[in-house]
């Protein structure tokens, strides 16, 4: 095979060219993420019951779900929530390589098969089925640079004018909205509705009747007299819009002819259809959104497709409105790959200045050194074909395969360098003579780093997901340099090397070459030394073994190293039956702690009353920081952890409500925080108190 190219050069440059192109198309195509697609796909359900406790959720609504969701495929487990803002949350976790678009559909009709055992007000509200990470992508808010517009004025402008289009983005899985849009609020008067003798139902059935829309019909519809030369639809005014409308529906007329109205037992006025949330961005009223991936999505792809869509909405949006993203989890990710890329080029430049140093021959350096980008842009075409993307572990693996790969382009040119000069033959013959000698010690040197690498492809589960990825990519860079070492570093060697050899002495070569000698014959003395004395060496051998097994017991294990990637949340939660209003004074003292002691690395704090990772309710809350950037930040001090680690004995400090300062995950699709999550189950049925 060598010979072939020896002989056809022009063709062994025309396979690595061709090789290159496949592999710089491939880089515009591929995705860019972080890590591997690790978390699995998992599908929500959830449903509202407006009004119910927690424990009237759990009855009726969340078990009538779970006990439909059987016979799923690929299903691991599902874990299900009840809140006593009537909310149920019902999360279904599949394995990893199952299909998400599959998996939302099997449970879409399980979901209909509970759909009519669920209480009416549930149906009415609707039930959603989204496959979507458990965590953030991004979080969206909208402020009032003036004080223009009140909580309640951003909430109903973002959710009339953004939400559905956002949801609508490629890649957006779910949208949660912090705030509510206007309302119609009805505020009855217990004793007034007494007095008439009117019940809260009289006054739903009243407003039901009176506020609906209706067919009011048409003239001129066939068939029509002779003569009929128009025809129309008559339009009617049956929804009611104002507050003074609402006012004039009659609950009852008397017999006297006497009209009961609305006004004459409620107060009505436009307000939100719920005061469940509350958002403030560094200490003023504003309305959000929390944006989340959708199952096998690429996050940096969404959150640019989202961050576009925001410019679009921007330019129309009402003067002294603007918007602002307090958590994004992307810009670590960007700058992740920018380092390891960083990386990947040092590495380059490093291995050809090593190479020419010792090799001392352009010519020589060269040939090993066009290697590499053959190489390694024909990994990315492998990676491409795989389905693979562009993340910190891929390229890891180009930054590991580089030294291994120029090692097959340097085994060929040193031995032909060697029978060039040992034989005196000329580059042509000597090229052909060494690829006789070394093709069979080439291959091998492929197979036995493709034995030790691939069965890591073959792990399973999100683990196996890492390694998969790691793995094939080393493998398929060191078997494209077994190609290259066996076509183009022939063809290379054959017309570029000229038969001019000897030992420098002259010059910086010279002066490292003497040094050099000197550390070899050093060395060589000390291997004298120590071989006379094998007992004593084995002892010290056996003692570093010793000792590299105590480091490696005493090693902290982890599945993936924190990092800083600049953003971070508190968690808030108030004593149960803690209103809003105490919240919300909890997140100010946050607010104050954070912007008094924190100023020089925390950019934006956007707090949230009533929502949280933990559950939702009027005693939950949740905080999020964004810091400043990393180059402000240069310190261990001023790390994630370190603010964190400062802030939790602070807040600890606060005597109405539990805070947290929480370090988001390095892959944040497994979740919100680090660890490991605990349920307790009552496995012997439900637990009742003793006699």
């Amino acid at each position: 095979m060598a010979r072939f190219f020896i002989d056809r050069p022009v063709f062994a440059w025309v396979i690595s060219i061709l090789i290159m192109g496949l592999g710089l198309l491939s880089i515009t195509s591929l995705p860019v993420a972080q890590y591997p697609q690790i978390a699995p796909p998992s599908v929500t359900i959830r449903a509202t019951y407006p009004g119910a406790s927690a424990d009237t959720v759990a009855n009726t609504v969340t078990q009538i779900i779970e006990q439909q969701m059987t016979g799923l495929d690929g299903l691991r487990y599902f874990s299900s929530s009840s809140t006593s803002a009537g909310t149920s949350t019902t999360t279904l976790t599949f394995e990893t390589g199952t299909d998400p678009d599959i998996a939302q559909v099997q449970v879409q009709n399980k979901l209909a098969q509970a759909t009519a055992l669920l209480p009416e007000p549930v149906q009415r509200q609707g039930i959603t089925v989204e496959k979507s990470a458990s965590g953030f992508l991004m979080v969206i808010g909208l402020t009032s640079a003036d004080d223009r517009y009140e909580q309640v004025d951003l909430a109903d402008y973002l959710i009339s004018n953004l939400v559905n289009d956002l949801s609508r983005v490629e890649g957006v899985g779910s949208v949660q909205v912090f705030g509510a849009q206007y309302a119609m609020r009805i505020w009855l008067d217990p004793s007034k509705l007494a007095a008439y003798e009117l019940t809260p139902s009289d006054v739903v059935a009243a407003v039901s009747s009176e506020n609906a829309q209706i067919s009011a019909g048409s003239f001129g519809s066939q068939p029509a007299p002779r003569g009929q030369m128009l025809n129309a639809t008559v339009t009617a005014q049956s929804l009611l819009s104002t507050p003074e409308d609402f006012e004039q529906i009659v609950l009852r007329a008397e017999q006297d002819g006497g009209l009961i109205l609305l006004k004459d037992v409620a107060r009505v006025e436009i307000g939100a259809e719920d005061y469940m949330t509350n958002a403030r961005y560094n200490g003023q009223p504003a309305s959000g959104m929390a944006i989340s991936l959708a199952s096998g999505a690429n996050a940096l792809d969404t959150a640019e497709r989202v961050k576009a869509r925001m410019e679009e909405f921007a330019r129309f949006f009402p003067e002294g409105m603007d918007y602002v993203i307090p958590f994004d989890t992307t810009p670590f990710v960007l700058i992740s790959i920018e380092e390891v890329v960083k990386t990947l080029v040092e590495a380059i430049v490093l291995v050809f200045f090593v190479m020419l140093l010792f090799l001392q021959n352009w010519r020589a350096t060269l040939i090993p050194t066009l290697a590499v980008p053959v190489v390694l842009l024909g990994t990315f075409g492998v990676l491409a074909a795989l389905g693979f993307t562009i993340n910190t572990l891929t390229m890891l693996a180009m930054v590991l395969a580089i030294g291994l790969l120029v090692d097959d382009a340097i085994v060929v040119v040193e031995n032909v360098e060697r029978i060039m000069e040992e034989e005196g033959l000329d580059p042509r013959e000597a090229t052909r003579k060494s690829m006789g000698q070394i093709t069979g010690a080439l291959i091998g040197i492929a197979l036995v780093l493709s034995a030790v690498f691939v069965p890591m492809a073959f792990f399973g589960g999100s683990t196996g997901v890492i390694y998969k990825q790691f793995a094939i990519t080393i493998a398929s860079a060191m078997g494209l340099s077994v190609l290259v070492a066996l076509t183009l570093t022939p063809a290379l060697c054959a017309t570029l090397l000229k038969n001019e050899h000897g030992h420098k002495t002259r010059g910086f070569f010279g002066l490292f070459n003497r040094g050099f000698d000197r550390t070899i014959h050093g060395y060589g003395s000390s291997v004298n030394w120590l071989i006379r004395r094998p007992l004593r060496m084995m002892l010290i051998y056996l003692c570093i073994g010793a000792a590299m097994v105590f480091l490696f017991l005493r090693t902290p294990t982890g599945f993936l190293p924190d990092e800083d990637q600049g953003i971070m949340f508190v968690l808030v939660q108030g004593p149960t039956g803690a209103t809003s209003e105490r919240t919300d004074a909890v997140i100010d003292q946050i607010q104050h702690y954070f912007a008094e002691n924190e100023s020089d690395n925390v950019e934006s704090f956007f707090g949230v009353s009533g929502f949280s990772f933990a559950g939702s309710g009027q005693n939950m809350g949740i905080a999020f920081l964004r810091l400043k950037d990393w180059s402000e930040r240069p310190g261990a001090e001023q790390s994630v952890q370190a603010i964190a680690g400062r802030a939790f004995p602070a807040l600890m400090g606060i005597r109405d409500a539990m805070a947290f300062p929480i370090v988001p995950p390095s892959v944040i699709e497994l979740g919100n925080v680090s660890g490991f999550d605990f349920y307790l189950q009552a496995r012997a049925g439900p637990c009742r108190p003793g006699p």
